[in-house]
């Protein structure tokens, strides 16, 4: 093991979060987060960290409900096995401790919790920014990601689509969610959550333009965070990744239900859409 990675780790009781006793991790994934931070250290200033951490997990086991782990909430990291929302967050966490003066596995717990839950504030399984909507807002307001709305653009190109939120679906099947069930105090929360959020309107590219080149698309950059807009009752996005652009089209990195695993979708992101019919197009979030 090399020294810097050994210092690291064992240091890291130090720099947990504030709760550590509300922290669920395994040696191979601190390990596994100095390493990677390590690595990136080594890269030259202009590098797009955000691709270079995403394909980092290419070929990790797709696993769902990762979090849901614990009877009560806790600040879960599982870098071993991923899901598409929490490969964001492990990235975003990434980048993020990565740009710090002393990148370590405490630094990246404490971005991963701020990443994950309302204001960047674990307080039970309510808290957790369960919509990806309530995820880009309350990021957007600690500073870390901004939303691509085409606003200084005429027409909003290519943003052209709206969404108006209309969020119920984790409120009107809590059987769905382990951590729900039984649990009135936490559905009353959820509730509220939603909400907050109605009625609110949105922005995104339709799956129409997504097969178009960057002289269309050309707002979107290589590393964004695309959030597929879902029809389905209740929900707002169905499905994330990162844009990456290859011979002139774009293509999604994910941690794909289909594959299994963490790929870079050989077909392109308007061929993958085609396949979906309930996808209608994509949000669009940068790392600050």
């Amino acid at each position: 093991m090399c020294k810097s990675v050994f210092l690291s780790v064992f240091f890291v009781v130090l720099c947990l979060p504030r709760q550590a006793s509300a922290l669920t991790y395994s040696r191979e994934d601190s390990l596994r987060v100095v390493r990677l931070l390590d690595k990136a250290a080594g890269l030259p200033a202009e590098a797009d960290r955000t691709l270079f951490f995403a394909r980092e997990f290419i070929g990790t086991p797709y696993v769902a409900s990762t979090l849901e782990v614990n009877r009560d909430e806790e600040l879960v990291v599982n870098l071993r096995q991923l899901d598409c929302t929490t490969l964001v967050e492990n990235v975003v966490a990434l980048v993020l401790t990565s740009r710090e003066a002393q990148p370590s596995f405490g630094a990246f717990c404490r971005n991963l919790e701020r990443i994950r839950y309302e204001g960047g504030v674990l307080d039970g399984y309510a808290s957790r920014n369960h919509y990806f909507s309530e995820w880009i807002a309350s990021n957007a307001r600690q500073g870390i990601v901004e939303e691509r709305t085409g606003k200084a653009e005429a027409g909003y190109r290519p943003f052209t689509a709206v969404q108006r939120l209309e969020l119920d679906y984790m409120s009107t099947h809590p059987d769905a969610y382990p951590m729900l069930k039984g649990r009135s105090e936490e559905i009353r929360r959820i509730r509220e959550k939603e909400k907050r959020m109605q009625d609110v309107e949105v922005r995104y590219v339709p799956r129409a333009l997504l097969g178009k080149g960057k002289d269309v698309l050309g707002a979107i950059r290589d590393g964004d965070i695309l959030a597929i807009v879902t029809r389905k009752k209740g929900l707002d996005t169905s499905h994330l990744g990162f844009a990456v652009w290859k011979d002139g089209r774009l293509h999604l990195l994910n941690a794909s239900s289909i594959h299994k695993k963490v790929v870079l979708e050989p077909m392109t992101l308007w061929q993958y859409m085609q396949k979906h019919p309930s996808q209608l197009g994509v949000r669009v979030v940068r790392i600050i």
